[in-house]
């Protein structure tokens, strides 16, 4: 028996949030399946965890916390 993969969708997409120059922002969206590959992207740059940027993910929920937030990460 071969089971068809269920593809990952959002379940809650991420929302425009308004930030603060020099002040965290975070970022979050829900997904339909829990712990899936998640890649945060900034137009075609794949982001990587650094000082600037910390992705959290715990089950279904995936999160990007922006520190030092300037006007280039919009």
């Amino acid at each position: 028996l071969c089971v068809p993969a269920v593809p990952v969708l959002f379940k809650q997409a991420l929302e425009s949030t308004d930030m603060e120059e020099g002040k965290s922002v975070s970022l979050r969206c829900e997904l339909t399946k829990a712990d899936a590959t998640v890649v945060w992207k900034k137009g075609e740059a794949t982001l990587q965890a650094s000082a600037k940027y910390e992705m959290k993910q715990k089950g279904t929920v995936a999160e990007l916390v922006i520190h030092n937030a300037e006007p280039e990460d919009a």
